[in-house]
């Protein structure tokens, strides 16, 4: 039993499973596609001789070319990291579809000032840029599945919220990819390194401009005593009349739900913080599921996305090799997530894979790192790489295989 398996908690008329469902997830899902993007391009695009010489990095020393490069990408990080923490009031306050507008604005913006930067003088506006992409980043990464999720029929809710772990995927091997691409068939002007960073528009700008379309959350619309409006969206999504049984028993559910979360939590903005606090048990659970994100991004992952050429550059790849290397961790990391998604996770279960997982990967960095710091590959360069470099390619690319589970524990929850 996997994604692709419907498996129904109650008669449901086929109507249910019609093209709007699908519209709205993958219009949501381009939020996903500018998420993998923009994490995956970034890493190679600054590297780019173009790049470089357009920012005056070719005449700095190694020092102040890698602070700058550290500035570029951890600014995005720390936009993401104050974006997701205005998640929360955003979407109670404003729900899931202004929710998506904003952050696809607000990421639209980023990405424009990152387009028009140019010159030394210029890197204040492309750090600007950064940051606001951050905070798109953010909201949209949090809001995404919680609106796919909310919206979708219970037998097809994980196939739906595939959707974003694929819309994600596909933005990163683009990303990936992309800069090899220009690096092989550009000049190494302005246009090279600007496409990279003017393909961010692409997705941002499709979750603009279909966000603007999108239904609102009928179960958000519930929670804030908005039924009408959430029946005419309920019904709209789900093809049917608000005299059918299904759609009776659907909002028979959720206002057992809501009176269940307004007698044990409450419905105000502070009431789950205070529910939390006053529980233990919950408190506990809630810390589990922070620690796994925590560890999930303290595995690696995000510091491999942006600098995985400086990491084969370590190994000892040259630098015409580094291009289509990374490219292929792109594609490694897309394929073995659907595989991992679609053909073990159920059969081998979640935490299983989970510790597997970290173990192998863990193995994986060891083997890396023992190699780099004992070898010392970039002050022993050689015209092609010996055993122990192309190890240590094997391990680097086992690792990417191993972590994915990481990623996908989350659709235990859907």
């Amino acid at each position: 039993m996997g994604l692709l398996t419907l498996v129904e908690d109650r008669p449901t008329p086929k109507a249910v499973y019609n093209w709007r469902i699908y519209v709205l997830a993958l219009i949501a899902s381009c939020g996903s596609n500018m998420i993998g993007y923009t994490s995956a391009f970034i890493g190679t695009t600054i590297t780019l001789s173009s790049f470089e010489s357009e920012f005056g990095l070719d005449e700095m020393s190694t020092d102040h070319v890698d602070l700058i490069s550290e500035n570029i990408v951890s600014l995005f990080i720390a936009g993401a990291f104050f974006g997701a923490i205005f998640t929360y009031a955003l979407g109670h306050f404003w729900g899931r579809k202004w929710s998506l507008v904003i952050a696809s604005a607000v990421f639209t913006l980023g990405a424009g000032l990152q387009c028009g930067s140019k010159g030394s003088s210029g890197l204040g506006i492309m750090y600007a840029g950064r940051v606001l992409s951050g905070l798109g980043t953010g909201v949209a990464s949090n809001i995404i599945p919680i609106y796919i999720s909310e919206l979708a029929p219970p037998a097809i809710r994980g196939r739906l919220v595939g959707l974003y772990e694929l819309g994600w995927q596909v933005g990163g091997l683009v990303g990936f990819w992309i800069n090899y691409g220009v690096e092989m068939h550009m000049a190494p002007t302005h246009q090279q390194w600007i496409i990279p960073f003017a393909v961010q528009i692409i997705p941002a700008g499709l979750l603009f401009v279909g966000a603007l379309w999108i239904k609102e959350s009928p179960r958000w619309l519930f929670l804030k005593g908005r039924r009408t409006k959430a029946m005419q969206n309920l019904t709209w999504i789900r093809q049917l009349d608000e005299t059918d049984i299904y759609i009776t028993e659907e909002v028979a559910a959720i206002d057992q739900a809501l009176e269940e979360q307004i007698a044990t939590v409450g419905i105000g903005f502070w009431k789950p913080f205070k529910a939390v606090s006053a529980r233990p048990a919950i408190m506990y659970r809630l810390f589990l599921g922070c620690m796994l994100f925590f560890w999930q991004n303290g595995s690696g992952i995000n510091a491999i996305n942006y600098y995985s050429p400086t990491i084969f550059t370590s190994i000892g790849v040259s630098d015409s090799d580094v291009g289509w290397m990374t490219g292929i961790f792109g594609v490694i990391k897309a394929v073995m997530t659907f595989v991992w998604l679609l053909f073990l996770v159920d059969q081998l279960g979640r935490r299983n894979l989970l510790l597997g997982g970290a173990v192998t990967g863990s193995i994986c960095m060891w083997v890396i790192g023992a190699y780099i710091c004992v070898v010392r590959p970039e002050d022993n360069p050689t015209d092609k790489l010996n055993g122990g470099g192309i190890a240590a390619i094997f391990f680097f690319y086992l690792w990417t295989v191993s972590i994915r589970p990481f990623f996908l524990w989350k659709f235990a929850l859907t």
